[in-house]
């Protein structure tokens, strides 16, 4: 597992076309304070306003998309609705449900694939986050990482993040046994999904 506190182009940039097998990624939305202001309760998220600002202000460049797939051969993009100019038609999506419908979060969220296949459905309430230790505002559960794992990874293929957020693909990978390469960009979030994972890690040895 190689994890860095970097620009993901610089990351792919280092890598061949086609190095990794499939790229599992959840950029930002460009959803800058609509996170926070659509009235969400949830005191993280308010505490975070000011940085999730910051943060998702914008959606990546096209020429992160296109070095995105060079360098791997598949794709999963969380949020592909916002991308569409960059990833083109689709036909198999993962769609999570997160089960607690008609409050301030979204019913669900879709993931384009790059896949020709039937779509995936994944159900499972989005309150599992905060039960986990919720350190990044668009985090998503270990669960749904094994399940996108189990459903479109075959062993010993190579998976890349170019946004590493709370670290849940890298448990979610290290649970499975999968070879992950990923970054991230903000100095604060990697220092706590490094912990995040070491402390993962630890309590898996004690048992």
């Amino acid at each position: 597992m190689k994890i860095t506190n970097e620009d993901n182009m610089e990351l792919m940039a280092r890598y061949e076309d086609n190095h990794f097998d499939l790229a599992i990624v959840d950029p930002p939305y460009g959803l800058g304070k609509r996170i926070h202001s659509g009235g969400s309760s949830s005191s993280f998220i308010k505490g975070q306003a000011k940085k999730i600002e910051k943060w998702d202000d914008a959606i990546p460049s096209k020429e992160y998309f296109k070095e995105l797939l060079r360098v791997s051969k598949n794709q999963i993009v969380w949020g592909g609705n916002y991308f569409a100019k960059h990833l083109g038609n689709f036909r198999c999506f993962v769609y999570w449900d997160k089960t607690i419908h008609g409050n301030s979060y979204s019913d669900g969220e879709l993931a384009w694939t790059s896949f020709d296949r039937p779509s995936r459905y994944f159900r499972q309430n989005i309150a599992t986050i905060t039960s986990e230790g919720r350190i990044h505002p668009t985090q998503k559960s270990i669960k749904i990482y094994e399940f996108i794992i189990d459903e479109f990874c075959n062993e010993g293929q190579k998976i890349l993040d170019t946004h590493l957020g709370s670290g849940s693909i890298a448990i979610a990978c290290h649970n499975l046994k999968y070879d992950l390469t990923a970054c991230e960009i903000d100095k604060e979030y990697y220092d706590a999904a490094i912990k995040r994972i070491e402390q993962h890690k630890q309590q898996l040895t004690m048992f």
